[in-house]
């Protein structure tokens, strides 16, 4: 028996492609037999077949085509492309988008029924799940209207001198647009006696995803001063013994089978995320901060010394306007100042991603709630997407888990939040053999996680004159543990310093709030493996093909001491360990670069050199410059006092050294 093909056909219907097949397509060779899976192709006289069944998996169909016997079929090679060319065209892929709809006649359960009926079965059954449903299609609505009109985002930051020579002063120092990321970072310039409002769109410590993270990497917030060590334990909501990291790999060829990746350090503490919020909502207002939440963010207006905010309350509907110093966009992806900034060229990639809380129902075996999921799949390509799983413990034995995957982003197929929660709630059974009759819904997790991928440090616009951007609106996230907020806790001391020594000299134009952000070139130089991990819009590959790659880069992981795979997780990784992986990687296995080839394309390969190349002059930069960072607090009185513009790209490059050389050496006021 030797296997000929093996195709994911991109239909949910199993039994409609299976009736197609044994009822519809003629081969032009053989004669059909019809089997219960599929049919068998006999050539008498010759005792040789071709087997061809199918089954169904992640609500998709599969297909492989077997020989029995020992001799070549003489016809095979033309069946087998006939067979292909004739499926592509049958069921070729679909990118569905969601219906527009009229919530003043109907509710959003009604609307999505006949669309989406598990999401909706399911929703009905989570607390605020009305909610949430709405939240969920206002975000894809929104989404895909950014990605089909990149090039003309709607205007929301304006610029206009004082004509009118007004030089009042402004009423804050700080305004933050975005409760979630941004009341973290809020708090803590707060503290440091800043006047600071924060403007959030909805009820004020309401969140739609989880947060996971390790104790080292929340350090940076206590080393901050925002919370003490007593907080942080009073907000873990769990802490798992270890995590799994594994793909599905029963297509794999040998070499890209590989052993379980165990991350114990990696996102094993889950926060209580609302807690969290809440918290640093309280610190915020102790400190003297405002909270406007049911408010959304309209446009704004930069002049020559404040920046003018409308907003707009959702409960009265009436207009707000208030003036700052500096206007910091905290929105995430559906941010439309991050849109504008970059019309020209947006996210390059997003992970779509959805999921929920069970406090009850999935029980031991089926999962031991002392262990996560950290990145998993359970089958191959389905329906152009490798669909990965995350499971994490929460509190008192709550699960959060996840279903995401990496995703070119296109005008013709932004991404679906609502297809993705249509696959979750149908087979999650799949994945942990749960009973969905069992199981108690607390609360629906979902966003849309965006990536750029970066040639150098002035390869994406976070500022204008007194506007900057930080967590997922200024795509500062790692390609592999995604989501801002890890990113933006690693990065706080850096962020939180440069942008104290802008506020504090004035610095806030466009040249110096550039140097605000937490750009690395080593995160800028893996953007290539997520790339490896994205079917491209209209493609088809080897549906095992994504599963294989991961399996050969975290099966070289898994041999490895237990730091590399920190280090790789976390983004800490260096110049030297990146390329010894890598050429260890291809001698395990050669082909894993014609399929990044096929994966990635000429284009976005080019586009990789300028990032390798960029990333080996910084690891030579770094080491030649390593003594700045220990001379800082040498010369810092001098530039800070004298000079100090020269100061903040001082400490902007002392921050980049320091980080590229894992000293995180952090400054003080």
């Amino acid at each position: 028996m030797q296997e000929l093909l093996y195709l994911e056909i991109p239909h949910p219907d199993t039994a409609a492609v299976r009736g197609w097949l044994q009822d519809e397509w003629i081969p032009a060779h053989g004669k059909k037999v019809v089997t219960p899976d599929g049919l068998r192709l006999a050539f008498p006289p010759q005792l040789e077949e071709l087997s061809i069944f199918l089954w169904s998996a992640m609500r998709s169909t599969y297909l492989k085509v077997f020989r029995w016997g020992g001799d070549r079929v003489p016809e095979e090679k033309a069946i087998v492309q006939q067979l292909t060319s004739a499926l592509r065209d049958r069921f070729p892929q679909q990118y569905p988008e969601p219906p527009n709809i009229d919530l003043s006649q109907q509710s959003i359960f009604e609307a999505l029924a006949p669309y989406y009926p598990k999401t909706v079965e399911y929703f009905q059954k989570i607390p605020n799940g009305e909610f949430d449903l709405n939240r969920v299609y206002w975000w894809e609505k929104r989404w895909r209207e950014s990605v089909k009109h990149p090039q003309d985002p709607k205007q929301v930051i304006f610029f206009d001198g004082d004509s009118q020579g007004d030089k009042a002063s402004p009423e804050y120092d700080i305004v933050y647009i975005g409760g979630a990321l941004g009341v973290i970072h809020a708090a803590v310039m707060a503290r440091r006696g800043y006047k600071v409002l924060l403007i959030e769109r909805l009820p004020f410590g309401h969140m739609n995803r989880e947060w996971n993270i390790s104790r080292g990497e929340f350090q940076s917030l206590i080393d901050l001063d925002l919370f003490s060590q007593a907080e942080f334990e009073s907000i873990i909501a769990a802490e798992y013994a270890d995590g799994f990291n594994k793909f599905f790999d029963a297509n794999n060829p040998p070499q890209s089978k590989a052993k379980i990746l165990h991350t114990p350090k990696v996102l094993n503490i889950a926060v209580d995320a609302e807690k969290l919020l809440r918290l640093c909502g309280k610190k915020l207002t102790d400190a003297g901060g405002t909270i406007w939440d049911e408010t959304e963010f309209e446009s704004a207006t930069v002049r020559d010394n404040r920046v003018e905010i409308q907003a707009k309350s959702l409960q009265d509907r009436r207009d707000r306007v208030i003036s700052s110093r500096l206007l910091i966009d905290a929105m995430g992806t559906a941010s439309p100042i991050a849109w504008q900034l970059n019309g020209g060229r947006t996210f390059d990639s997003v992970c779509p991603t959805v999921g929920g809380i069970v406090s009850a129902g999935m029980d031991f075996p089926v999962w031991d709630t002392t262990y996560g999921d950290v990145l998993h799949s359970h089958g191959d390509i389905s329906r152009g997407r490798q669909l990965i799983w995350e499971l994490f413990p929460g509190k008192d034995g709550d699960l959060t888990i996840y279903l995401f995957h990496y995703h070119q982003v296109c005008a013709e197929n932004p991404g679906s939040l609502l297809e993705m929660y249509e696959d979750f709630f149908h087979i999650l059974p799949e994945y942990r053999r749960c009973n969905m009759e069992q199981l108690q819904w607390k609360k629906a997790t979902f966003g849309y996680i965006p990536g750029y991928f970066s040639v150098s440090s002035d390869d994406r616009k976070v500022a204008c004159d007194r506007v900057v951007a930080i967590g997922d609106a200024a795509s500062l996230q790692s390609p592999l543990v995604f989501t801002g907020f890890g990113s933006l806790v690693r990065n706080m001391n850096r962020l939180t310093d440069l942008l104290d020594t802008a506020l504090k000299y004035d610095l806030l134009t466009n040249q110096f709030l550039q140097l605000i952000r937490a750009y690395q070139s080593n995160i800028a130089v893996t953007w290539l493996f997520s790339k490896g991990m994205m079917v491209p819009t209209g493609k088809y590959i080897a549906p095992q093909r994504i599963n294989a790659t991961l399996n050969t880069f975290f099966g070289l992981l898994a041999e490895e001491p237990l730091e590399v795979a920190d280090t790789f997780i976390k983004d800490r990784l260096n110049w030297w360990t990146f390329n010894r992986l890598a050429i260890v990687a291809a001698r395990k296995n050669p082909a894993l670069l014609l399929w990044i080839w096929e994966l990635a394309g000429p284009v976005d390969l080019f586009r990789w050199v300028g990032s390798y190349l960029n990333f080996t002059w910084q690891a030579i930069w770094n080491f030649l410059m390593g003594w700045l960072p220990r001379s800082t607090p040498w010369v810092r009185p001098y530039l800070e006092t004298h000079y100090p513009g020269l100061w903040l790209r001082w400490l902007a490059t002392h921050y980049a050294i320091s980080e590229a050389l894992g000293r995180s050496i952090a400054m003080r006021p």
